[in-house]
C-alpha cells in the first residue's frame, strides 16, 4: 500500500474556498448578518495556524504538567463556548457547563488512554491532545444543544422532566445520526486521515470505532450531568 500522503499547498487550499464563498453569499443575503461568518472563518484559520506551531512544541516536550495545563485550558474554553447560544447567562451555569464537560470528558479520556490504548507514558501528547480535543469538542457541542433546548423548553413552561427529556434527545441527534451514517454515508475524519496516510483500513476501522464510542459516551454523560445540575435552577 502506498504510505505517502499528498502535500496540500496554501495556494491549492483556496479551491475549497469556492463552495465556502457560495455559503457566505447565501448567509449574508438570507440573514443580513455580515460579520459572524467572516469572524468565524478568520478565527478558525488563525487558530489552526497557531495550533500547528504550538503542537509542534508540545509534541517535542516531555512534561506531564504542560499536558495537564493544556487540557485544563481546553476544558475551560469548551465550557464557555458551549453556552454561547443561551440568551440568559448566569455564573452558576458556566460552572455547571465546566463540571459536566469535565466529568464526561475526563472519564471517557481515562478509559481510552489507560484502557483502550494503554499509553506509556500516559501523557504522550501525540495521542492525548488530539483525542482530548475530539472528546471535549463533542461534549461541548452536545451540552450547547441541550442548554439551548432546555432554556427554550423552560421558557415555554415545560416541566423539568419534559424539558430534560427533550433537551437530552436533541443533544444526541447529531451523534446518533453519525452512528447510523458511518461507513454507509460517510467515512469520518480520523478514519479518512489514516487511510489517506496509508494505514490499513482494518486498523483505521478500529480507531474509528473507538472514536465513535468515546464521542457518544462523553457527550451523553456530559449532557446528563448538565441537565441534572440545571434542576437546581
Amino acid at each position: 500500500m502506498n504510505t505517502s500522503i499528498y502535500h496540500i499547498s496554501l495556494l491549492n487550499l483556496f479551491w475549497v474556498m469556492l463552495p465556502v464563498a457560495v455559503v457566505i453569499v447565501i448567509y449574508i443575503r438570507w440573514t443580513e448578518d455580515r460579520t459572524t461568518l467572516f469572524y468565524a472563518l478568520g478565527r478558525m484559520l488563525t487558530q489552526l495556524l497557531l495550533i500547528g506551531y504550538v503542537l509542534t512544541y508540545i509534541f517535542n516536550s516531555d512534561s506531564p504538567y504542560l499536558i495537564i495545563l493544556i487540557l485544563s485550558i481546553m476544558l475551560v474554553a469548551a465550557s464557555v463556548i458551549a453556552l454561547r447560544p443561551l440568551q440568559k447567562k448566569i455564573k452558576s451555569i458556566y460552572l455547571y457547563s465546566f463540571i459536566s464537560i469535565c466529568i464526561g470528558g475526563i472519564f471517557t479520556l481515562l478509559m481510552v488512554i489507560f484502557g483502550v490504548l494503554d499509553l506509556n507514558p500516559w501523557y504522550e501528547a501525540r495521542f492525548l491532545i488530539p483525542l482530548a480535543g475530539m472528546i471535549f469538542a463533542n461534549s461541548m457541542n452536545a451540552v450547547s444543544i441541550s442548554a439551548e433546548r432546555y432554556e427554550n423548553e423552560s421558557e415555554r413552561g415545560s416541566s423539568y422532566l419534559d424539558a430534560r427529556a427533550t433537551a437530552y434527545k436533541a443533544a444526541l441527534i447529531p451523534i446518533i445520526n453519525s452512528l447510523f451514517a458511518v461507513g454507509l454515508v460517510s467515512l469520518p475524519g480520523m478514519m479518512t486521515g489514516q487511510i489517506l496516510s496509508g494505514v490499513d483500513p482494518l486498523i483505521a476501522v478500529r480507531y474509528q470505532m473507538m472514536v465513535m464510542l468515546m464521542i457518544l459516551g462523553s457527550a451523553g454523560i456530559s449532557v446528563a450531568v448538565y441537565l441534572i445540575l440545571m434542576k437546581r435552577n
